[in-house]
């Protein structure tokens, strides 16, 4: 190699590297009103995480020996892979089904389902009593393969990496490596196939989890279905957060669509409330004949009994009839509220079979200390700060390089 040829690669490493650091700098207003209530609340929680790591998990939860899982796995973990469903489905519907009016809302879906499992995986890591270990679960904690924890582990991590290479091309396109896009999206197909199959294992697995419960979670929440309620769940509960974050996005971001984006938007909206219609009906109906089979009609006049009508009726009746009466009327509003409406459901849900109606007959109950709620509004803030700077950099909402609009 000669002196030009060396000259030529120490500039483009230069122009790379300054690229890379003028990407870090803050873009827009510094002191929104997100930012002001956000940062403080992540300076407190990367504290109490310090405090934890330091002086063990119970200084700062009310976690123990006889309850081990609270509100970090109850919420980050089990409720948090149920929202980040919408990935899966959505590039099910556009890649496999060949759905392509809702291609638009496809990479921005893939990032979130992305940086979903990526945080999930830290909070999961808060949650265990010695973090370093986690590696025993990818290599089966002694060769425990028959373990339910071994195979969602290798569901986790292997989803990740699916949904990262599906992203990939994006990556490439915003450092302008022509070659390595071609790359990348020659082999994203395969990761497509590859991730939605992983994906509907990883949400049943979730629910397999708790059939070892069966002692512990109240029968109206129990049942041998319980792998096959988190799947059908995930549905609804990932179009839902696509179609909140979707209009979220599409207001702040709105600087970064085209022209006609917002009659596409609302065209999309009207056609995942068809489809959260149906699966609600659908997660509805096997609810009803897993209560009839189980037949726990002798609960039904207790406090518990009313706190199970108050889930089914106030957030999956309700919340399925008005996407259906959305659908059917283009009322954008309403779409939006039975979205709302929905992702308290899976709240409400995950949190009765992990947290609420776990161990219900004890007299002591866990309550989670206000850390552990700092801690999950860290992990949700620092996600938001984090889908922010991708998107303001690279080519998620917006089109593509004209480059790559060219090799097409």
């Amino acid at each position: 190699m000669d002196k030009t040829q060396i000259v030529y690669t120490d500039n483009k490493d230069n122009k790379f590297w300054k690229f890379i650091l003028n990407e870090l700098k803050p873009k827009g207003k510094i002191f929104t009103l997100f930012n002001i209530i956000s940062f403080p609340v992540m300076v407190l929680g990367i504290i109490i995480i310090y405090i934890r790591f330091r002086d063990g998990i119970g200084a700062v939860t009310n976690l123990n020996q006889e309850i081990p899982w609270g509100l970090w796995i109850g919420f980050d973990v089990v409720t948090g892979v149920a929202f980040a469903g919408g990935a899966y489905i959505l590039v099910f519907m556009v890649n496999i089904l060949n759905m392509k009016q809702y291609k638009p809302i496809l990479r921005v879906t893939v990032l979130n389902g992305f940086l979903a499992y990526l945080f999930y995986s830290a909070a999961l890591l808060l949650d265990l009593g010695r973090p370093l270990k986690v590696i025993n679960v990818i290599i089966g904690n002694n060769f425990g393969v028959s373990s339910v924890l071994f195979l969602v582990g290798w569901h986790f991590l292997l989803y990740m990496l699916a949904l990262l290479l599906e992203f990939s091309p994006a990556i490439a396109e915003w450092l302008n490596a022509r070659k390595l896009r071609k790359v990348l999206t020659g082999i994203s197909l395969g990761a497509v196939i590859f991730g939605i199959t992983l994906s509907v294992l990883h949400q049943s697995g979730i629910g397999a989890l708790y059939l070892m419960a069966v002692d512990k979670i109240h029968p109206l929440w129990y049942s041998n279905y319980l792998p096959l309620q988190f799947v059908v769940a995930s549905v609804f509960a990932g179009i839902s957060m696509v179609i909140l974050e979707g209009s979220i996005s599409h207001k702040v971001f709105s600087y970064q669509l085209e022209k006609d984006a917002h009659h596409q938007h609302n065209k999309i909206l009207t056609g995942l409330s068809k489809i959260c219609a149906g699966a609600l009906f659908a997660y509805f109906s096997l609810m009803v004949i897993v209560f009839v089979h189980g037949k726990d009609w002798k609960y039904m006049n207790s406090g518990w009994g009313s706190w199970y009508l108050f889930e089914m009726i106030g957030f999956v009746i309700l919340p399925m009839i008005l996407f259906y009466f959305s659908y059917r009327h283009k009322n954008m509003i309403l779409i939006r509220v039975a979205a709302v409406l929905t992702l308290l459901g899976v709240i409400l849900n995950r949190m009765n079979i992990s947290i609420i109606v776990y161990r219900w007959m004890d007299v002591e109950r866990y309550v989670p200390t206000w850390q552990e709620f700092v801690v999950t509004f860290t992990i949700i803030f620092i996600e938001v700060w984090v889908f922010r700077w991708i998107i303001t950099r690279m080519p998620v909402l917006r089109k593509s390089p004209e480059w790559v609009r060219g090799d097409h």
